[in-house]
């Protein structure tokens, strides 16, 4: 395919977008994916014969799903299956002590959503003692003492696309702090996404995973590090999640809607893994810690506003949105509202414990973090849109 046609697929030419067509990017992603319903039966044969330690959840389900993994496999030669929604200092520092009394395992499975995930993230970094991650969190540096434990990702959830990506979530809740555990070499070696693990999942987790999937599509757009590759890769993720989860929450135990949730949250996650997320998730983190807003629903409420925000920007970003809405940038605002508010879920910060006084301290701090500042608009733009959607008092 030459330039012209390369560029054509994206609806323009190069006389009418050369700055954005001649832009210089790049994006990777290593993590090998094996998907489909039935697929969990190839576990053992992707482990190889390794010694794996298990992070999972207790519950009857996972344990049904060990218990089949024991037998093919052998038994871990560890478990940790205390894992928290949001993994915190204090638990994860006592867990990688339990994995240092047995001895580190030779790759990790994680068997579970993206709290799993995250920890076994954190577990293959550690190597048995959580103060280097901590320190690394907290200043950047002691990075070589950090290990890099082999993962194999088994999503239960179609939401935190953690299974394809290099970092993890860590809450110091005593603190009240969120940090990132972003390391190239903790990409999991394999993600095994099997979509009938997923079925029957409640209807809260549901629709709060799949909106973290809708999230992480969207905010991989409206960012700095955004390039046609995750871009692609977004829009197929936020059609398929505007599609399909309203139709999921009313039939809960559907393979081939779970099987396409499943498949979207993977693509916002090859999406982001390569941008990070945005405004939105900025905001969210606060608005968890301190008012207990599951994360899915605390990232997604305010999405309008950020269409409206980034509405007229041009560009990758528009350009996008443009395919993700039909071309209707002024309707996409009323879209999204309709959708969130179809799912029970209220676009207003009031609705979840957040004060007018508050919000704007909220903003003011999510513009200024990290993932505030991947965002491509502008705080004032933000500001106007959520006061003309009466989202927060002028």
């Amino acid at each position: 395919m030459n330039m012209y046609l390369i560029c054509a697929s994206w609806g323009h030419s190069l006389d009418n977008h050369p700055r954005e067509v001649l832009s210089v990017w790049t994006y990777s992603n290593p993590v090998k994916i094996d998907f489909g319903p039935g697929r969990f039966s190839a576990l053992a044969s992707h482990l190889g014969g390794r010694a794996y330690g298990l992070v999972t959840y207790p519950d009857s389900f996972c344990t049904r799903l060990t218990e089949q993994l024991a037998a093919a496999a052998g038994p871990a030669s560890v478990v940790i299956n205390d894992v928290a929604a949001n993994p915190d200092y204090v638990l994860l520092a006592s867990q990688t002590r339990r994995i240092a009394q047995t001895g580190e395992p030779e790759v990790w499975v994680a068997l579970g959503g993206g709290s799993v995930i995250d920890s076994a993230k954190v577990f293959a970094a550690a190597n048995g003692e959580f103060s280097s991650v901590s320190q690394y969190l907290e200043t950047g540096k002691g990075a070589d003492a950090l290990s890099a434990t082999p993962i194999i990702a088994v999503p239960t959830t179609a939401g935190t696309g953690s299974e394809v990506t290099c970092w993890a979530t860590v809450w110091n809740e005593a603190a009240g702090k969120k940090f990132s555990l972003a390391r190239p070499n903790l990409y999991p070696e394999l993600a095994l996404i099997d979509p009938e693990l997923m079925c029957g999942k409640p209807l809260e987790l549901t629709t709060s995973t799949g909106l973290d999937a809708l999230s992480h599509a969207l905010e991989s757009l409206w960012n700095v590090n955004a390039n046609p590759v995750s871009a692609n890769h977004a829009v197929f993720a936020s059609r398929e999640v505007l599609s399909v989860l309203p139709k999921l929450v009313k039939n809960l135990g559907d393979v081939e809607l779970r099987s396409r949730m499943a498949q979207a949250a993977m693509f916002a996650g090859l999406a982001f893994s390569n941008t990070k997320t945005a405004i939105a998730h900025s905001l969210s983190y606060p608005i968890t810690l301190n008012h207990n807003v599951p994360h899915g629903i605390a990232c997604s409420f305010s999405l309008p506003i950020v269409i409206e925000a980034v509405r007229g920007s041009g560009g990758l970003c528009e350009d996008a949105l443009r395919r993700i809405f039909d071309d209707d940038l002024e309707g996409a605002v009323k879209r999204m509202s309709e959708f969130l508010h179809n799912l029970d879920v209220s676009t207003l910060p009031a609705d979840h414990g957040v004060s007018d006084a508050e919000w704007r301290g909220l903003v003011d701090g999510a513009f200024d973090g990290e993932r505030g500042k991947n965002f491509i608009g502008s705080k004032e733009r933000f500001l106007k849109a959520a006061e003309a959607l009466g989202a927060a008092a002028a």
